[in-house]
Protein backbone atom coordinates (compact mmCIF):
# COMPACT_ATOMS: atom_id res chain seq x y z
CA UNK A 1 0.00 0.00 0.00
CA UNK A 2 1.23 3.67 -1.03
CA UNK A 3 2.10 5.46 2.55
CA UNK A 4 0.26 8.66 0.65
CA UNK A 5 -3.21 9.21 0.77
CA UNK A 6 -3.38 12.73 -0.73
CA UNK A 7 -1.99 14.53 -3.33
CA UNK A 8 1.12 16.69 -1.54
CA UNK A 9 1.57 19.25 -4.57
CA UNK A 10 0.87 22.52 -3.63
CA UNK A 11 -1.42 24.33 -4.80
CA UNK A 12 -0.18 27.75 -5.55
CA UNK A 13 2.19 27.68 -7.96
CA UNK A 14 4.62 29.87 -6.48
CA UNK A 15 5.46 26.97 -3.89
CA UNK A 16 8.19 24.60 -5.11
CA UNK A 17 7.82 21.27 -4.22
CA UNK A 18 9.12 19.34 -1.47
CA UNK A 19 12.14 16.94 -2.87
CA UNK A 20 11.35 13.17 -3.03
CA UNK A 21 14.04 10.73 -2.63
CA UNK A 22 14.30 7.31 -4.35
CA UNK A 23 11.85 5.31 -2.66
CA UNK A 24 9.29 7.64 -2.81
CA UNK A 25 9.64 9.91 0.54
CA UNK A 26 9.46 13.17 1.15
CA UNK A 27 12.96 14.22 2.12
CA UNK A 28 12.67 17.96 4.35
CA UNK A 29 15.37 20.21 5.53
CA UNK A 30 15.28 22.98 8.46
CA UNK A 31 14.48 26.68 7.27
CA UNK A 32 16.77 28.90 8.65
CA UNK A 33 17.33 32.59 7.38
CA UNK A 34 14.76 32.56 4.88
CA UNK A 35 16.67 29.57 3.50
CA UNK A 36 16.08 25.68 3.84
CA UNK A 37 19.37 24.14 4.50
CA UNK A 38 21.09 20.79 5.46
CA UNK A 39 21.48 19.96 9.13
CA UNK A 40 24.59 20.03 10.47
CA UNK A 41 23.66 16.69 11.57
CA UNK A 42 24.20 13.39 9.93
CA UNK A 43 20.56 11.83 11.57
CA UNK A 44 17.30 11.56 10.27
CA UNK A 45 13.42 10.79 11.77
CA UNK A 46 11.22 9.25 9.40
CA UNK A 47 7.91 10.38 9.76
CA UNK A 48 5.30 7.10 9.86
CA UNK A 49 1.25 7.92 8.06
CA UNK A 50 -0.72 6.78 11.01
CA UNK A 51 -3.77 5.39 8.56
CA UNK A 52 -0.96 3.17 6.29
CA UNK A 53 1.74 2.48 8.88
CA UNK A 54 4.10 3.51 6.09
CA UNK A 55 7.22 5.62 6.20
CA UNK A 56 6.26 8.54 3.64
CA UNK A 57 8.45 11.68 4.94
CA UNK A 58 12.20 11.94 6.48
CA UNK A 59 13.31 15.10 8.46
CA UNK A 60 16.58 16.11 10.10
CA UNK A 61 17.04 14.98 13.67
CA UNK A 62 18.67 18.36 14.58
CA UNK A 63 21.51 19.77 16.48
CA UNK A 64 22.76 22.16 18.91
CA UNK A 65 24.52 23.43 15.95
CA UNK A 66 21.32 23.75 14.03
CA UNK A 67 19.77 25.40 16.91
CA UNK A 68 22.54 28.23 17.61
CA UNK A 69 22.51 29.03 13.69
CA UNK A 70 18.75 29.40 13.88
CA UNK A 71 18.83 31.55 17.34
CA UNK A 72 21.37 33.67 15.79
CA UNK A 73 19.50 34.45 12.76
CA UNK A 74 16.23 35.61 14.47
CA UNK A 75 18.80 37.27 16.70
CA UNK A 76 20.06 39.28 13.70
CA UNK A 77 16.73 39.93 12.22
CA UNK A 78 15.14 41.11 15.74
CA UNK A 79 18.54 43.64 16.33
CA UNK A 80 19.19 44.91 12.95
CA UNK A 81 17.15 43.71 9.79
CA UNK A 82 14.30 45.23 8.26
CA UNK A 83 12.60 44.08 11.27
CA UNK A 84 13.75 45.32 13.87
CA UNK A 85 12.72 48.88 12.10
CA UNK A 86 8.86 47.80 10.83
CA UNK A 87 6.35 49.88 12.45
CA UNK A 88 3.27 48.06 13.98
CA UNK A 89 0.95 48.80 10.96
CA UNK A 90 3.44 47.22 8.71
CA UNK A 91 3.70 43.98 10.61
CA UNK A 92 0.11 43.89 10.68
CA UNK A 93 -0.29 44.31 6.76
CA UNK A 94 1.99 41.19 6.43
CA UNK A 95 0.40 39.12 8.83
CA UNK A 96 -3.15 39.61 7.12
CA UNK A 97 -1.08 39.01 3.79
CA UNK A 98 -0.12 35.58 5.08
CA UNK A 99 -3.98 35.01 6.42
CA UNK A 100 -4.93 35.84 2.87
CA UNK A 101 -2.44 32.79 1.67
CA UNK A 102 -3.61 30.57 4.11
CA UNK A 103 -7.28 30.79 3.01
CA UNK A 104 -5.99 30.23 -0.55
CA UNK A 105 -4.04 27.10 0.46
CA UNK A 106 -6.29 25.70 3.84
CA UNK A 107 -6.91 22.52 1.32
CA UNK A 108 -3.25 21.65 0.70
CA UNK A 109 -2.50 22.24 4.56
CA UNK A 110 -5.27 20.52 5.35
CA UNK A 111 -3.89 17.46 3.21
CA UNK A 112 0.17 17.78 4.58
CA UNK A 113 -1.66 17.97 8.17
CA UNK A 114 -3.56 14.98 7.13
CA UNK A 115 -0.30 12.64 5.80
CA UNK A 116 1.35 13.70 8.95
CA UNK A 117 -1.00 12.84 11.62
CA UNK A 118 -3.91 11.22 10.36
CA UNK A 119 -7.22 13.41 11.40
CA UNK A 120 -10.14 13.34 9.73
CA UNK A 121 -10.05 15.60 6.26
CA UNK A 122 -13.40 16.93 6.94
CA UNK A 123 -12.16 18.65 11.01
CA UNK A 124 -8.78 19.93 9.22
CA UNK A 125 -10.21 21.65 6.28
CA UNK A 126 -12.16 23.54 9.17
CA UNK A 127 -9.53 23.84 11.16
CA UNK A 128 -6.95 25.27 8.19
CA UNK A 129 -9.73 27.95 7.15
CA UNK A 130 -10.25 29.28 10.45
CA UNK A 131 -6.51 29.36 11.32
CA UNK A 132 -6.35 32.19 8.33
CA UNK A 133 -8.29 34.16 11.82
CA UNK A 134 -5.54 33.79 13.86
CA UNK A 135 -3.14 35.77 11.29
CA UNK A 136 -6.22 38.72 10.47
CA UNK A 137 -6.76 39.32 14.24
CA UNK A 138 -3.07 39.51 15.43
CA UNK A 139 -2.55 41.38 12.44
CA UNK A 140 -5.53 44.06 13.33
CA UNK A 141 -4.32 44.02 16.78
CA UNK A 142 -0.77 44.59 16.11
CA UNK A 143 -0.98 48.30 16.29
CA UNK A 144 -3.82 48.58 18.48
CA UNK A 145 -2.07 47.37 21.79
CA UNK A 146 -0.81 51.16 23.51
CA UNK A 147 0.60 52.42 26.86
CA UNK A 148 -0.82 54.67 29.11
CA UNK A 149 -0.02 58.02 30.92
CA UNK A 150 0.60 57.37 34.50
CA UNK A 151 -0.53 60.28 36.98
CA UNK A 152 2.99 60.82 38.32
CA UNK A 153 3.07 62.04 42.10
CA UNK A 154 6.47 63.70 41.57
CA UNK A 155 6.58 67.47 40.25
CA UNK A 156 7.81 68.19 36.98
CA UNK A 157 8.03 64.81 35.63
CA UNK A 158 5.53 63.39 32.41
CA UNK A 159 5.22 59.31 32.91
CA UNK A 160 3.99 57.15 30.65
CA UNK A 161 4.42 53.35 29.77
CA UNK A 162 4.80 51.78 26.39
CA UNK A 163 5.13 48.10 24.82
CA UNK A 164 8.62 46.54 23.67
CA UNK A 165 8.45 43.26 21.92
CA UNK A 166 10.17 40.34 24.11
CA UNK A 167 12.80 39.52 21.87
CA UNK A 168 13.26 35.98 20.44
CA UNK A 169 10.67 33.26 21.29
CA UNK A 170 10.74 29.31 21.65
CA UNK A 171 7.81 27.26 20.20
CA UNK A 172 7.68 23.85 20.86
CA UNK A 173 4.53 22.50 19.44
CA UNK A 174 2.72 18.95 20.03
CA UNK A 175 2.13 16.10 17.32
CA UNK A 176 -1.94 16.53 17.84
CA UNK A 177 -2.34 19.43 16.04
CA UNK A 178 0.60 20.97 14.53
CA UNK A 179 -0.17 24.26 12.18
CA UNK A 180 -3.20 25.79 14.81
CA UNK A 181 -1.36 25.27 18.04
CA UNK A 182 1.80 26.86 16.08
CA UNK A 183 -0.42 29.64 14.29
CA UNK A 184 -1.88 30.65 18.39
CA UNK A 185 1.84 31.27 19.36
CA UNK A 186 3.24 32.74 16.33
CA UNK A 187 0.34 35.01 15.43
CA UNK A 188 0.59 37.12 18.19
CA UNK A 189 4.68 36.86 18.68
CA UNK A 190 4.94 38.62 15.11
CA UNK A 191 2.65 41.25 16.11
CA UNK A 192 4.26 42.11 18.83
CA UNK A 193 7.74 42.18 17.16
CA UNK A 194 8.87 39.29 17.88
CA UNK A 195 11.14 37.03 16.27
CA UNK A 196 10.52 32.92 16.65
CA UNK A 197 12.24 29.47 16.48
CA UNK A 198 9.59 27.00 15.61
CA UNK A 199 10.36 22.93 17.00
CA UNK A 200 7.53 20.83 16.04
CA UNK A 201 7.22 17.46 17.07
CA UNK A 202 9.32 14.81 15.62
CA UNK A 203 6.30 12.84 14.67
CA UNK A 204 4.69 15.72 12.37
CA UNK A 205 7.22 18.37 11.44
CA UNK A 206 6.21 18.19 7.64
CA UNK A 207 3.04 20.34 7.68
CA UNK A 208 5.61 23.33 9.45
CA UNK A 209 7.56 22.94 7.08
CA UNK A 210 5.45 22.96 4.22
CA UNK A 211 3.73 25.94 5.98
CA UNK A 212 6.94 28.63 6.13
CA UNK A 213 6.99 28.44 2.54
CA UNK A 214 3.75 30.77 2.92
CA UNK A 215 6.01 33.10 5.65
CA UNK A 216 8.24 33.21 3.30
CA UNK A 217 5.60 34.47 0.17
CA UNK A 218 3.99 36.63 2.74
CA UNK A 219 7.45 38.98 2.37
CA UNK A 220 8.72 38.51 6.26
CA UNK A 221 11.76 39.28 6.41
CA UNK A 222 14.92 36.34 6.26
CA UNK A 223 15.26 35.17 9.92
CA UNK A 224 12.12 36.47 11.56
CA UNK A 225 10.34 32.67 11.03
CA UNK A 226 12.79 29.72 11.72
CA UNK A 227 12.36 25.86 11.55
CA UNK A 228 14.60 23.57 13.60
CA UNK A 229 13.31 19.56 13.90
CA UNK A 230 14.91 17.33 15.62
CA UNK A 231 14.03 14.96 19.40
CA UNK A 232 13.22 16.59 22.27
CA UNK A 233 16.08 15.41 23.77
CA UNK A 234 18.46 16.52 21.09
CA UNK A 235 17.23 19.66 19.26
CA UNK A 236 14.32 20.67 22.04
CA UNK A 237 16.83 21.10 25.21
CA UNK A 238 19.27 22.95 22.80
CA UNK A 239 16.68 25.58 21.98
CA UNK A 240 15.10 26.01 25.86
CA UNK A 241 18.69 26.20 27.12
CA UNK A 242 19.82 28.67 24.57
CA UNK A 243 21.19 31.90 26.09
CA UNK A 244 19.70 33.72 22.67
CA UNK A 245 15.68 33.03 23.52
CA UNK A 246 14.02 35.15 26.08
CA UNK A 247 10.61 33.53 25.70
CA UNK A 248 9.31 30.07 25.60
CA UNK A 249 5.94 28.84 24.61
CA UNK A 250 4.98 25.29 25.06
CA UNK A 251 2.10 22.75 24.12
CA UNK A 252 2.64 19.35 25.83
CA UNK A 253 2.41 17.09 28.46
CA UNK A 254 3.10 18.01 32.02
CA UNK A 255 6.34 16.32 33.03
CA UNK A 256 7.47 17.88 29.70
CA UNK A 257 6.60 21.26 30.89
CA UNK A 258 7.77 20.98 34.05
CA UNK A 259 11.10 20.32 32.76
CA UNK A 260 11.33 22.91 30.59
CA UNK A 261 10.10 25.30 33.33
CA UNK A 262 12.54 24.35 35.54
CA UNK A 263 15.43 24.89 32.88
CA UNK A 264 14.08 27.92 31.68
CA UNK A 265 14.10 29.16 35.43
CA UNK A 266 17.76 28.97 35.59
CA UNK A 267 17.90 32.09 32.54
CA UNK A 268 14.92 34.03 33.95
CA UNK A 269 13.09 33.36 30.32
CA UNK A 270 10.04 33.71 30.78
CA UNK A 271 7.13 30.44 29.66
CA UNK A 272 4.28 30.03 28.15
CA UNK A 273 2.95 26.19 28.97
CA UNK A 274 -0.25 24.97 27.76
CA UNK A 275 0.31 21.18 29.37
CA UNK A 276 -3.42 19.20 29.23
CA UNK A 277 -6.04 18.37 31.59
CA UNK A 278 -8.06 16.06 33.12
CA UNK A 279 -11.32 17.87 32.34
CA UNK A 280 -14.16 17.24 33.66
CA UNK A 281 -17.69 17.49 32.10
CA UNK A 282 -20.57 17.43 34.16
CA UNK A 283 -24.34 16.74 33.51
CA UNK A 284 -26.93 17.93 35.51
CA UNK A 285 -30.66 16.13 35.80
CA UNK A 286 -32.25 19.18 34.14
CA UNK A 287 -30.20 19.14 31.11
CA UNK A 288 -31.29 18.89 28.18
CA UNK A 289 -30.18 15.25 27.38
CA UNK A 290 -30.12 15.26 23.48
CA UNK A 291 -27.76 17.83 23.89
CA UNK A 292 -25.70 16.76 26.52
CA UNK A 293 -25.04 13.34 25.34
CA UNK A 294 -23.35 14.91 22.18
CA UNK A 295 -21.52 17.27 23.92
CA UNK A 296 -20.05 14.55 26.25
CA UNK A 297 -19.55 12.50 22.50
CA UNK A 298 -17.61 15.74 20.83
CA UNK A 299 -15.79 16.50 23.79
CA UNK A 300 -14.07 12.72 24.24
CA UNK A 301 -14.20 11.41 20.87
CA UNK A 302 -13.58 14.04 18.36
CA UNK A 303 -10.16 13.67 17.22
CA UNK A 304 -10.07 10.65 18.32
CA UNK A 305 -9.80 12.27 22.24
CA UNK A 306 -6.44 13.41 20.95
CA UNK A 307 -6.84 17.38 22.13
CA UNK A 308 -6.09 19.02 25.43
CA UNK A 309 -9.39 20.12 26.77
CA UNK A 310 -10.76 16.40 26.09
CA UNK A 311 -14.09 15.95 28.65
CA UNK A 312 -12.00 12.61 29.80
CA UNK A 313 -14.36 13.11 33.32
CA UNK A 314 -17.80 12.36 32.75
CA UNK A 315 -19.43 13.45 35.68
CA UNK A 316 -23.55 12.51 35.82
CA UNK A 317 -25.95 12.82 38.33
CA UNK A 318 -27.20 9.85 40.32
CA UNK A 319 -31.00 10.32 39.15
CA UNK A 320 -29.95 9.90 35.21
CA UNK A 321 -26.84 8.25 35.71
CA UNK A 322 -28.15 4.77 34.18
CA UNK A 323 -30.18 6.15 31.34
CA UNK A 324 -27.71 8.61 30.14
CA UNK A 325 -25.11 6.25 29.99
CA UNK A 326 -26.90 3.54 28.44
CA UNK A 327 -27.80 6.34 25.96
CA UNK A 328 -24.22 7.00 25.55
CA UNK A 329 -23.30 3.67 24.75
CA UNK A 330 -26.02 3.57 21.68
CA UNK A 331 -24.57 7.09 20.42
CA UNK A 332 -20.95 5.58 19.65
CA UNK A 333 -22.30 1.82 18.99
CA UNK A 334 -22.67 2.09 15.46
CA UNK A 335 -19.56 5.13 14.05
CA UNK A 336 -17.97 4.86 11.23
CA UNK A 337 -13.92 3.60 11.06
CA UNK A 338 -11.96 4.17 7.69
CA UNK A 339 -9.98 6.60 5.77
CA UNK A 340 -9.90 10.05 6.40
CA UNK A 341 -10.00 11.16 3.68
CA UNK A 342 -13.84 10.10 3.35
CA UNK A 343 -15.95 12.30 4.94
CA UNK A 344 -18.26 9.15 5.98
CA UNK A 345 -15.22 8.51 8.54
CA UNK A 346 -16.05 9.39 11.93
CA UNK A 347 -12.89 8.24 14.08
CA UNK A 348 -9.78 8.95 13.03
CA UNK A 349 -6.73 6.69 14.07
CA UNK A 350 -4.31 7.35 16.70
CA UNK A 351 -1.70 9.84 15.43
CA UNK A 352 1.87 7.69 16.90
CA UNK A 353 2.75 4.25 17.74
CA UNK A 354 3.78 5.70 20.97
CA UNK A 355 0.68 7.40 22.10
CA UNK A 356 -0.96 4.11 20.73
CA UNK A 357 0.74 1.82 23.23
CA UNK A 358 -0.32 4.38 25.75
CA UNK A 359 -4.06 4.10 25.67
CA UNK A 360 -3.93 0.19 24.98
CA UNK A 361 -2.09 0.43 28.85
CA UNK A 362 -4.50 2.85 30.64
CA UNK A 363 -7.25 0.36 29.53
CA UNK A 364 -5.55 -2.45 31.13
CA UNK A 365 -4.73 -0.61 34.75
CA UNK A 366 -8.49 0.76 34.59
CA UNK A 367 -9.42 -2.84 34.46
CA UNK A 368 -7.36 -3.40 37.31
CA UNK A 369 -8.24 -0.86 39.56
CA UNK A 370 -11.55 -2.34 39.09
CA UNK A 371 -13.45 0.74 36.41
CA UNK A 372 -16.00 -1.66 34.04
CA UNK A 373 -15.28 -1.66 30.93
CA UNK A 374 -19.30 -1.08 28.98
CA UNK A 375 -17.74 -0.35 25.38
CA UNK A 376 -14.77 -0.52 23.12
CA UNK A 377 -11.69 -1.22 25.04
CA UNK A 378 -9.48 -2.70 22.21
CA UNK A 379 -7.75 -1.61 18.88
CA UNK A 380 -9.99 -1.60 15.82
CA UNK A 381 -8.75 -3.44 12.84
CA UNK A 382 -10.25 -1.54 9.45
CA UNK A 383 -10.14 -3.33 6.36
CA UNK A 384 -8.02 -1.58 3.73
CA UNK A 385 -5.95 -0.67 6.72
CA UNK A 386 -3.76 -3.68 8.18
CA UNK A 387 -1.41 -1.56 10.11
CA UNK A 388 -3.73 1.24 11.22
CA UNK A 389 -3.73 2.78 14.34
CA UNK A 390 -7.24 2.54 14.83
CA UNK A 391 -8.95 2.58 18.76
CA UNK A 392 -12.45 1.86 19.83
CA UNK A 393 -14.70 4.77 21.52
CA UNK A 394 -13.88 3.28 24.89
CA UNK A 395 -16.09 3.93 28.01
CA UNK A 396 -15.79 2.99 31.72
CA UNK A 397 -18.33 3.05 34.41
CA UNK A 398 -18.08 2.70 37.67
CA UNK A 399 -15.09 5.10 38.14
CA UNK A 400 -13.83 6.57 41.30
CA UNK A 401 -11.90 9.96 41.41
CA UNK A 402 -8.95 8.29 43.24
CA UNK A 403 -8.29 5.63 40.20
CA UNK A 404 -5.61 6.92 37.68
CA UNK A 405 -8.00 6.07 34.80
CA UNK A 406 -9.79 9.88 36.10
CA UNK A 407 -6.21 11.52 37.24
CA UNK A 408 -3.90 11.07 34.35
CA UNK A 409 -4.53 12.36 31.33
CA UNK A 410 -4.81 9.21 28.53
CA UNK A 411 -5.27 11.79 25.58
CA UNK A 412 -6.70 9.18 23.62
CA UNK A 413 -10.82 7.92 22.90
CA UNK A 414 -11.20 6.86 26.64
CA UNK A 415 -14.12 8.29 28.80
CA UNK A 416 -14.41 7.39 32.53
CA UNK A 417 -17.88 7.77 33.79
CA UNK A 418 -18.77 9.41 37.67
CA UNK A 419 -21.29 9.95 40.00
CA UNK A 420 -22.61 13.05 41.70
CA UNK A 421 -25.09 13.64 44.19
CA UNK A 422 -25.61 17.32 43.89
CA UNK A 423 -23.84 20.82 43.38
CA UNK A 424 -21.57 20.56 45.88
CA UNK A 425 -20.82 16.55 44.97
CA UNK A 426 -20.11 18.01 41.50
CA UNK A 427 -17.75 20.68 42.67
CA UNK A 428 -15.73 18.87 44.66
CA UNK A 429 -15.40 15.60 42.12
CA UNK A 430 -14.67 18.19 39.37
CA UNK A 431 -12.46 20.20 41.35
CA UNK A 432 -9.85 17.12 42.75
CA UNK A 433 -7.51 17.34 40.32
CA UNK A 434 -3.82 18.73 39.43
CA UNK A 435 -4.96 19.93 36.18
CA UNK A 436 -7.21 22.83 35.62
CA UNK A 437 -7.48 23.49 31.64
CA UNK A 438 -11.48 23.06 30.83
CA UNK A 439 -14.71 22.16 32.49
CA UNK A 440 -17.98 21.29 30.54
CA UNK A 441 -21.79 21.82 32.05
CA UNK A 442 -24.91 21.04 30.99
CA UNK A 443 -28.04 22.30 33.05
CA UNK A 444 -31.43 24.26 31.90
CA UNK A 445 -30.84 26.41 35.34
CA UNK A 446 -29.41 29.78 34.69
CA UNK A 447 -28.34 30.23 37.97
CA UNK A 448 -26.57 26.75 38.29
CA UNK A 449 -24.58 27.53 35.26
CA UNK A 450 -23.17 30.51 36.61
CA UNK A 451 -22.28 28.56 40.28
CA UNK A 452 -20.98 26.36 38.55
CA UNK A 453 -18.66 28.62 36.29
CA UNK A 454 -17.14 30.48 39.46
CA UNK A 455 -16.30 27.41 41.43
CA UNK A 456 -14.64 25.49 39.00
CA UNK A 457 -11.26 25.59 38.70
CA UNK A 458 -10.64 25.87 35.14
CA UNK A 459 -9.12 28.59 32.58
CA UNK A 460 -11.95 27.81 30.53
CA UNK A 461 -15.78 26.38 31.46
CA UNK A 462 -18.40 26.15 28.54
CA UNK A 463 -22.06 25.96 29.85
CA UNK A 464 -24.60 23.32 27.32
CA UNK A 465 -21.66 23.50 24.72
CA UNK A 466 -18.20 21.93 24.51
CA UNK A 467 -14.82 22.45 22.48
CA UNK A 468 -16.07 26.05 21.35
CA UNK A 469 -12.79 28.50 20.85
CA UNK A 470 -12.01 31.45 19.06
CA UNK A 471 -8.70 33.05 18.27
CA UNK A 472 -10.61 36.59 20.08
CA UNK A 473 -10.40 34.65 23.74
CA UNK A 474 -7.90 33.59 26.01
CA UNK A 475 -7.07 29.93 26.68
CA UNK A 476 -4.76 28.42 29.48
CA UNK A 477 -5.37 26.52 32.44
CA UNK A 478 -4.79 26.76 36.19
CA UNK A 479 -2.20 24.02 38.08
CA UNK A 480 -0.53 21.34 36.17
CA UNK A 481 -2.54 22.73 32.85
CA UNK A 482 -0.25 25.21 32.41
CA UNK A 483 0.93 29.34 32.68
CA UNK A 484 -0.14 31.69 30.87
CA UNK A 485 -2.51 32.36 27.73
CA UNK A 486 -2.78 31.82 24.41
CA UNK A 487 -5.87 34.19 22.40
CA UNK A 488 -7.00 37.14 22.55
CA UNK A 489 -5.25 40.61 23.45
CA UNK A 490 -3.88 38.27 26.86
CA UNK A 491 -2.39 36.06 24.21
CA UNK A 492 -0.35 39.17 22.84
CA UNK A 493 0.78 40.32 25.85
CA UNK A 494 2.83 37.08 26.46
CA UNK A 495 5.10 38.39 24.24
CA UNK A 496 5.86 42.19 25.36
CA UNK A 497 7.28 43.79 27.83
CA UNK A 498 6.16 47.19 29.76
CA UNK A 499 8.41 49.66 29.74
CA UNK A 500 8.41 52.93 31.74
CA UNK A 501 9.32 56.04 30.51
CA UNK A 502 10.14 59.31 33.17
CA UNK A 503 10.22 62.69 31.21
CA UNK A 504 11.69 65.70 33.28
CA UNK A 505 9.24 68.65 32.45
CA UNK A 506 11.55 71.18 34.74
CA UNK A 507 14.45 73.65 33.56
CA UNK A 508 16.29 72.55 36.23
CA UNK A 509 17.81 69.41 38.09
CA UNK A 510 17.98 69.87 41.75
CA UNK A 511 21.36 69.47 43.55
CA UNK A 512 21.35 65.90 44.71
CA UNK A 513 23.69 67.20 47.97
CA UNK A 514 21.62 69.98 48.83
CA UNK A 515 19.48 69.35 51.48
CA UNK A 516 16.09 71.15 51.31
Amino acid sequence: MSALLVDMTPTDSRLAPTRRAEDGCFVYRQYIDGTFVDSDGEGWIDSDNPVTGAVWARVPDGTASDVDRAVRAATAAFTTGPWATMRPTARGALLRRLGDLIEQNADWLARVELQDNGKLIAELSMQMRYMAQYYYYYGGLADKVGGSVIPSDKPGIFNFTTYAPCGVVACIMPWNSPLPLTSLKLAPALAAGATVVLKPSEFTSASLLEFVKLVELAGFPPGVVNVVTGRGAGAGDALVCHPGIQRIAVTGGPEAGRIIAEKAARHMKRVTLELGGKSPNIVFADADMDQAVKGAVAGIFAASGQTCVAGSRLLLQDSIHDAFLGRLVDFIRDVRFGSPTDPATQIAPISTRPQFEKIQSYVAIARQDGARLVAGGKPRAVPGFPNGLFFEPTIFADVTNDMRIAREEVFGPVLSVLRFRDEEDAIRIANDTEFGLAAGVWTESLRRGLLMSERLRAGTVWVNNYRSTSTTSPFGGFGMSGVGREGGIAGMMEYLETKSVWISTTAEIPNPFVRR
